[in-house]
């Protein structure tokens, strides 16, 4: 069984799910498909304005993130600088995969900015140095983030989730139903077991 799973370096609850995820994955042999999308680009075309939401919501976004955070003893920290931009990082998320490096260049980059708060993922000079540490020339990963063609793909991805109906992240679908945000993690695992029930 597949799962798509549509993500941005730039959302908290994305690094949740895929802490929460992976487990589920392993349980029932599923096939984790991970697309990188520009999230900032889909909430400015639904004009969607996180800070614009009520002060109160706000406020308890931040404790709930660290109750999240204790519940599954994760080493989650809100950054310093928040938000980023993520295409750069997202284009990374490409490269990696052309190099067979997605997982090891996914954990970095979430666990950088999550949990190490280093926003130089944002940049160039930050993504070189997780290049590095994942055994991929810096140089070239660098210079391949910014080849046409993979800038092209993140668009590609990008408008082929707004078709599907993506609307934030993170997203999963599986088969054509659609499921939002890091506390769905009950359905998607009850649409695996019914999916192996059936076979």
């Amino acid at each position: 069984m597949k799962i798509d799973f549509f993500w941005d370096i730039g959302s908290t609850n994305t690094y949740f799910a895929l802490h929460l995820i992976r487990p589920i994955v392993a349980r029932y042999g599923a096939e984790l498909v991970m697309h990188p999308f520009n999230l900032g680009y889909v909430f400015r075309h639904h004009n969607y304005v996180l800070t614009e939401e009520p002060q109160a919501k706000l406020q308890n976004r931040g404790r709930d993130l660290r109750r999240w955070a204790e519940k599954y003893q994760l080493g989650f920290r809100m950054p310093d600088t928040f938000p980023i931009k993520t295409s750069r990082a997202l284009r990374g998320a490409l490269v990696a995969r052309e190099l067979d490096v997605e997982d090891a260049y996914i954990d970095r980059l979430f666990t950088r900015y999550w949990e190490e708060n280093d926003a130089s993922i944002s940049e160039y000079e930050g993504i070189a140095s997780l290049a590095n540490e994942i055994e991929t020339d810096p140089d070239l990963f660098v210079a391949r983030c910014e080849d046409e063609d993979i800038k092209q793909q993140l668009i590609d991805i990008t408008q082929s989730a707004l078709e599907r109906g993506v609307f934030g992240a993170p997203t999963f679908y599986i088969g054509g139903e659609l499921y939002w945000g890091k506390d769905r993690m009950d359905f998607i695992e009850d649409a695996l077991q019914n999916a192996r029930d059936r076979h």
